[in-house]
């Protein structure tokens, strides 16, 4: 099920709502979900694959003290936040700037920046880790079975 546009996500606090959570597919909402999108955002950078390793193990860390919190909506963004952390690298790593397009709507040509890869790949092995995460399936399974 898709996220409820016609909600203000700006005023529902998730953690005391998760209810209204959504899972969505990909990282759809990533940015719309508090209070979850202000804790986690400050330590999504990919820069460089230094940078990218020290996120993506902090953004990991929050996503196990989520679950032992028995928080599955903050579980769920941190799994968004990595999946973000390695599409975005990736982007970044096709293309100069992140810029896929032209200003006429051509697609750019790709030039390959292995550093960029790298930080994507190093996000891609977190996202891995935790969308295959046992018990993240279980609660993901139970929170849409329960609310859609």
């Amino acid at each position: 099920m898709a996220f409820d546009y016609s909600l203000d996500y700006k005023q529902i606090d998730f953690r005391e709502s998760p209810e209204l959570y959504r899972v969505g597919r990909g990282e759809q909402g990533v940015l719309m979900v508090e209070p979850y999108k202000s804790e986690i955002l400050p330590h999504w950078k990919f820069k460089t694959p230094a940078i990218a390793q020290e996120s993506s193990d902090k953004i990991h860390a929050m996503f196990l003290d989520y679950q032992k919190k028995d928080d599955f909506v903050g579980m769920d963004m941190a799994r968004k936040f990595l999946q973000m952390g390695y599409t975005r690298a990736r982007r970044y790593a096709n293309y100069p700037g992140g810029k896929k397009y032209d200003n006429d709507g051509n697609v750019n040509d790709r030039e390959i920046d292995d550093e960029k890869a790298e930080s994507a790949s190093i996000f891609e092995e977190k996202w891995i880790q935790v969308r295959e995460d046992p018990d993240y399936l279980k609660r993901k399974k139970q929170h849409q079975k329960k609310y859609g």
